[in-house]
């Protein structure tokens, strides 16, 4: 089924150009939804609201960037208005899964000195960029905050911006499975973007990437 699907891109085996930047990057930014995880943490928690179903089809929207993101973002919060309460207790009761191979590579990543950008799996929390949601002091759910960077779109490539400038880095990489990740890849901001279709498969944004993989492990052994 993967040869397939993977027949129909040209991008699936990467250029000399591009393993040379992957082999030679100073950081490696990481998308959770889909590439880290197996799962869309919104529509994960939607469902364990009771609103997956709608949930899920506005994500199918944003991913493939057929929408704004920050559009997309508040439509899908106001479906089901999550309390504090619900989403301690969705965390404790469905706590992440993490997509095969990853924690590998985060170690061999480390292991060539390359500093991977998303707790799970020993990456500093001073690296993660993520949605903050707001709740008032009843708990009740507030909105998100809109100054986080990942909660629009185009915010993905401002914050891989803000990590090279601040940071001094000569070569930086990005790894994720949507339009947000995509747009990631522009002067300034990360000189590679490989799409991760080992979750999902989203056809515009595969197509464009420089690099397609199903699977972590073939990153893994391009380090070897």
């Amino acid at each position: 089924m993967q040869t397939e699907t993977s027949g129909r891109f040209d991008n699936t085996v990467p250029s000399k150009e591009a393993l040379d930047v992957w082999k030679n990057a100073d950081a490696v930014c990481f998308d959770v939804d889909s590439t880290v995880c197996v799962d869309e943490g919104i529509d994960e928690l939607a469902e364990f609201c009771g609103a997956g179903k709608a949930v899920a089809e506005w994500t199918v929207r944003a991913m493939g960037g057929s929408v704004p993101f920050e559009e997309a973002l508040a439509a899908r919060l106001s479906l089901f208005c999550p309390s504090s309460f619900q989403v301690q207790d969705f965390l404790e009761k469905r706590p992440p899964r993490i997509s095969p191979g990853i924690d590998e590579l985060i170690t061999k990543l480390k292991v060539n000195k390359t500093d991977p950008v998303a707790s799970i799996l020993g990456i500093p929390r001073q690296n993660i960029f993520a949605n903050q949601l707001l709740f008032g002091n009843s708990g009740e759910f507030l909105g998100f905050d809109t100054n986080e960077p990942t909660s629009r779109s185009g915010g993905k490539a401002a914050a891989v911006e803000q990590i090279r400038k601040a940071r001094g880095y000569e070569k930086l990489v990005m790894i994720g499975d949507g339009a947000t990740d995509l747009e990631a890849r522009r002067p300034g901001g990360a000189d590679l973007f490989i799409c991760y279709a080992g979750v999902q498969l989203r056809d515009g944004v595969a197509a464009k990437a420089d690099w397609l993989v199903f699977n972590f492990k073939d990153l893994i052994n391009s380090l070897e």
